[in-house]
């Protein structure tokens, strides 16, 4: 069995940590307290969600996951609510007083009397897995906790687990909409600290999903738990690989190996189909090559860009649900023939595929239709880097006036950190411009070698 832990840091990452949490139960048929009820049509091989939950001596399933706050209100709503039973108290750290935003109160002054009592859990929930595949971390970009706690953990994680992989799921700063006013110092900041700790960062912004819930869902005011669910929705087609069988199945290495073709290129931007709400899903049929169509649609990303803007290096398609290949090979190939969708000259297959029997399952009573198939794709495009742009520009209207630097800096950070994040951020976009710059290597003969 190859074990996957998930760590959940900060309000957002513990709050998607929740939605989905909540849904692994459902797909697993685990109930709120962790048992599962004898269920003879399951067989005895069917023990796949041990990847994502460990069973006690008297038959308690609990998730392998850490949740970890600077401050206690959110993880205290676990402690209370429905679910309270399922989770190991161990795992649920709090601290007394928040990051307030700050990424240098995350990464020096609180995180650090808390560090130690975090990585002391993670270490013995990994003793207990036979043979952990890797992390998943959860977090958000702005916060002060979710940028600086995560990163001094990522520079801990690194030095004690070195060759697992990480995936990292990340609330990016949106657009126009923002809960805090430092959030591109956070953003950046983390960003460089954490970029050669992490292998592959999925991002989603809260703006793309809020459209998101809006269009297709037709929620009028969408909360943080609408979506939430969505954002869980994606991670569990992302991860029912790990924990159920199908025709392809892809293990969290093969998303590194598949949609990373430069160490430092590792953000993929997620898109995600059918969104549906209940009554728009009666009157849709959704076959395998509308499912592949939708996804190439700039209205299912989970990050705000515009993908005509850019080329695709990779594209991993996770398909869920009743698919049969020869219907996902005719798809790719009409999306191959197709002229808006391109790829830079040096990568000809592109395409990395993963079937699942699996089909998405929902949360009674919420805004997704019940469907019997489903898609989520990663891809790795250039396009991306105008998400990078827009957050230097907003990092450099701040930082030229050194508007609010004076709070990291008493902290404990010194201001150069901020002129060294921006340029590995800088860096970056170049890195993504010179992939774009595709030199037609075909003209070349033979004898002059690349």
């Amino acid at each position: 069995m190859r074990e996957c832990m998930s760590l959940h840091v900060g309000q957002a990452g513990v709050q998607i940590g929740n939605s989905c949490w909540e849904l692994y139960c459902l797909e697993h048929g685990i109930q709120p307290d962790g048992q599962m009820p004898a269920d003879d049509s399951v067989g005895v091989a069917d023990s796949s969600y041990n990847a994502f939950f460990s069973e006690t001596q008297n038959g308690q399933h609990v998730p392998r996951a850490v949740m970890v706050d600077l401050e206690p209100t959110v993880i205290d709503e676990i402690r209370t609510g429905l679910y309270k039973g399922l989770y190991n108290p161990m795992t649920l750290l709090t601290g007394k007083e928040d990051a307030a935003n700050n990424f240098a109160r995350g990464y020096y002054t609180i995180g650090k009397e808390k560090i130690d009592a975090t990585l002391d859990v993670i270490r013995k929930l990994s003793d207990q897995a036979d043979s952990l595949q890797g992390f998943l971390v959860f977090h958000s970009f702005g916060g002060g906790t979710g940028s600086g706690f995560t990163s001094l953990l990522l520079d801990n994680l690194k030095l004690e687990y070195g060759k697992k992989i990480k995936l990292e799921f990340a609330v990016y700063p949106a657009p126009q909409v923002s809960t805090s006013m430092v959030e591109p110092y956070n953003s950046v900041l983390t960003t460089h600290s954490s970029m050669e700790n992490c292998d592959v960062v999925f991002l989603v912004d809260n703006e793309a999903i809020y459209d998101l819930c809006h269009r297709s869902l037709k929620i009028i005011r969408p909360s943080y738990t609408n979506l939430n669910r969505l954002i869980s929705q994606i991670v569990s087609s992302i991860t029912t690989s790990l924990r159920f069988d199908g025709a392809i199945n892809v293990d969290m290495t093969e998303f590194q190996t598949n949609l990373v073709p430069y160490p430092r290129i590792h953000f993929p931007l997620v898109n995600y189909a059918p969104v549906l709400s209940p009554d728009q899903a009666k009157h849709e049929q959704m076959s395998t090559n509308q499912l592949t169509m939708s996804c190439f649609e700039p209205s299912n990303q989970m990050v705000k860009c515009n993908p005509q803007d850019g080329k695709y290096m990779a594209c991993c398609l996770l398909y869920r649900g009743d698919i049969v290949p020869k219907d996902v090979n005719s798809s790719i190939q009409a999306i191959k023939n197709g002229k808006n969708v391109q790829f830079v000259a040096w990568c000809p297959t592109g395409f990395k595929v993963g079937i699942n029997y699996q089909p998405p399952t929902t949360v009674p009573g919420g805004d997704l239709a019940k469907m019997n198939r489903s898609l989520c794709m990663l891809s790795n495009t250039t396009a991306i880097a105008s998400a990078w742009r827009r957050l230097d520009h907003k990092f450099d209207l701040l930082y030229s006036k050194r508007a609010f630097v004076h709070w990291f800096v008493g902290e404990g950070m010194e201001e150069g950190e901020f002129a060294e994040a921006r340029e590995d951020l800088a860096a970056l976009e170049k890195d993504y411009e010179e992939v774009e710059d595709d030199a037609d290597y075909s003209d070349l003969d033979d004898d002059e070698g690349y």
